[in-house]
């Protein structure tokens, strides 16, 4: 009788066992659209044909076009489709169907069955073959395409996520080396500060004989070329928005580092790194350094009415009237010639700007603080002119922000705020809307860095062409270690100086 029972068990058993092999979700109905995420997915490196089993159940992708052949500027036959709909990851697939993919353009939305293609990468490009024309359906137009700003080292670093996608890099400019009076036609590296990318135009685009520009947000489907580095292709001249047709103005002194938060006071031994980039006689072409402080209870309070030259608690100056300094030296602008607070190595030796901040008021502005430099709570800022009378509307040559928020500019009436001017952070012209954006925190001009680690020396490093006016390699936080014994080569030699 146990026996009877243990195979009457064993046999039900079994039997909803065959139940859930024949229905893993009894009732349920599998989808069959399958995302662009999970078909690139299933290519592991060799060919590999789509079936509904490796594509569970699916059969079909339901997609967005970005190809446009108008402008005769992307391999030949390709359609290139993109979706986002498995985990709002945006990815795409190139497919390969002739002269049907003229048919197409950006914003047309598409069905394509995808059963029976063959994933496998042609010339560098993962591409989705042996799909006719006839497998795509054209289900509506017009559907508005984002295009995503990315920066140069997000593609190098992973350039598979990108691959047959619509994308932009902005505030790229032509390697130096490059002669005046080139076209596009042909490859070209092109950097945003962040990185080298290259820049592909066949010989036959409709923009192929432009000449280059200086500087350019250039948008355009990413491919990999057959040794899987990364391409942008701007489909045609609409994808390329010239921000300046010639090199702009070139700072002669940058930012390159600070110390916010000396051991022991700060009073009196807080200091800023700057570098130049030509040759200065202070006492023939006079500059300044201002600082922001935007504490809460920094008077005045409220958004900067006077800009960089608000004053009191807000703003500090200090003129650069006389000394000399080289193309790519180091110098400083501060109180006492210490590396790391009181008592700490004297780097006199170095070039010095002094004020003793904590016991005297600013050149022309600002009044006395133990903090010229913020080092906690709402933002601080640091800019550079190459004068000394500085007003609301005077525009400094370099400036950076770091740390918080607070009130920093208001749209008004009267419009108020701190003005910047070109650098690897900051833009007078939005980069994607090209409006006016002459301050910081209006429009896309949000950037700032970090606060350093208490104590810690602020490094920016970075990499500026003087012949360009670009920084190649855009400035970074690096918090440097200090202690009492440091020396001066410590905190220099992170920025470089290109022509």
């Amino acid at each position: 009788m146990k026996k009877i029972l243990c195979y009457s068990f064993l046999l039900l058993f079994m039997g909803m066992m065959w139940g859930c092999k024949k229905d893993n979700y009894p009732g349920a109905k599998v989808s069959p659209y399958m995302s662009i995420f999970d078909i690139r997915n299933i290519y592991k490196g060799k060919d590999v044909t789509l079936t509904t089993e490796n594509m569970f159940g699916a059969d079909k992708i339901a997609a967005v076009v970005v190809s446009d052949h108008s402008g005769g500027n992307l391999p030949a036959g390709l359609l290139v489709v993109q979706d986002s709909r498995r985990l709002a990851q945006l990815r795409g697939i190139s497919i390969p169907i002739g002269d049907a993919a003229n048919e197409y353009t950006t914003g047309d939305s598409v069905i394509i069955n995808v059963s029976g293609g063959i994933l496998k990468r042609v010339n560098g490009i993962l591409q989705l073959t042996g799909i006719k024309s006839s497998a795509v359906t054209k289900v509506s137009s017009g559907i508005a395409v984002e295009v995503p700003i990315k920066k140069a080292n997000e593609v190098l670093a992973t350039p598979e996520l990108y691959e047959s996608t619509l994308i932009s890099i902005a505030k790229a400019g032509f390697d130096a080396s490059v002669p005046a009076g080139s076209t596009y036609a042909g490859d070209y590296m092109i950097n945003d500060g962040f990185g080298n990318i290259t820049l592909h135009t066949e010989a036959g685009a409709e923009f192929a004989n432009d000449p280059l520009p200086f500087l350019s947000n250039f948008s355009g489907i990413l491919f990999l070329d057959q040794n899987g580095a990364p391409q942008l292709w701007p489909r045609s001249k609409d994808d390329i928005t010239v921000l300046s047709s010639t090199a702009p103005k070139i700072a002669p002194v940058v930012i390159t580092g600070y110390l916010i938060d000396p051991s022991g006071t700060d009073a009196n031994y807080e200091y800023i790194q700057l570098m130049a980039t030509k040759n200065i006689d202070f006492s023939a072409t006079p500059f300044s350094v201002v600082t922001t402080n935007n504490a809460g209870s920094a008077t005045p309070t409220g958004f900067p009415t006077n800009g960089w030259a608000t004053g009191d608690l807000r703003t500090y100056k200090i003129n650069l009237t006389s000394g000399t300094v080289q193309k790519g030296q180091y110098f400083y602008v501060g109180a006492n010639k210490n590396i790391w607070g009181a008592g700490s190595t004297d780097i006199s030796s170095s070039t010095w700007f002094s004020k003793m901040y904590a016991t005297d008021p600013g050149d022309g502005f600002g009044t006395k603080t133990n903090n010229l430099l913020a080092n906690s709570g709402n933002a601080g800022g640091i800019a550079v002119f190459d004068k000394t009378e500085v007003d609301l509307e005077t525009i400094p040559v370099d400036v950076i922000f770091y740390g918080g928020n607070g009130s920093l500019y208001t749209a008004g009436p009267p419009e108020k705020g701190y003005r910047i001017t070109n650098t690897d952070y900051y833009d007078t012209k939005n980069p994607s809307t090209q409006e006016d954006q002459p301050y910081f925190a209006m429009g896309s001009n949000k950037s700032k860095l970090g606060f350093s680690l208490a104590t810690n020396f602020s490094q920016l490093g970075g990499t500026y062409n003087k012949t360009t006016g670009r920084w190649t390699t855009a400035r970074t936080l690096h918090n440097l270690v200090l202690t009492a014994t440091s020396n001066v080569s410590a905190i220099e030699g992170a920025t470089t100086i290109e022509e």
